[in-house]
């Protein structure tokens, strides 16, 4: 999987875990949540949406204002399992991965800790 698809599913994944516990999220505080720009996040939902994922409801915020309320559909919940599932594997690696390579480096340090007070002892 390309970097880019990896960056998309995951940007996707996020953004409809965050609709599932705040449909009525603002796109602004969207962003914000997944440290993303504005922009960023509307193309992230716009997709999701064309895709027929997530569904857009109109709701009156106020008297002057609309406001939207975004709600999963059930292939986009669907969806979302999926990319759980995958994201989980990879964060899983990634862990793995991270964890060999503290294991390695703590290994090394006492291997150069060792060394230098066998050095230091001899001399």
């Amino acid at each position: 999987m390309t970097k880019l698809k990896q960056l998309q599913e995951d940007t996707h994944f996020r953004v409809l875990a965050l609709l599932e516990k705040n449909p009525d999220i603002s796109q602004r505080d969207m962003a914000k949540a997944l440290g993303v720009s504005l922009g960023g996040a509307n193309y992230a939902l716009r997709a999701l949406v064309d895709r027929g994922m997530v569904k857009a409801q109109n709701f009156s915020k106020s008297e002057r204002k609309l406001a939207y309320a975004y709600v999963l559909t059930p292939q986009g919940l669907a969806e979302k399992t999926k990319l759980t599932a995958y994201f989980l594997k990879r964060k899983m690696a990634e862990y793995e991965a991270l964890k060999a390579e503290i294991d390695s480096l703590q290994h090394a340090l006492h291997d150069q800790r060792q060394s230098a007070l066998t050095f230091d002892n001899e001399h």
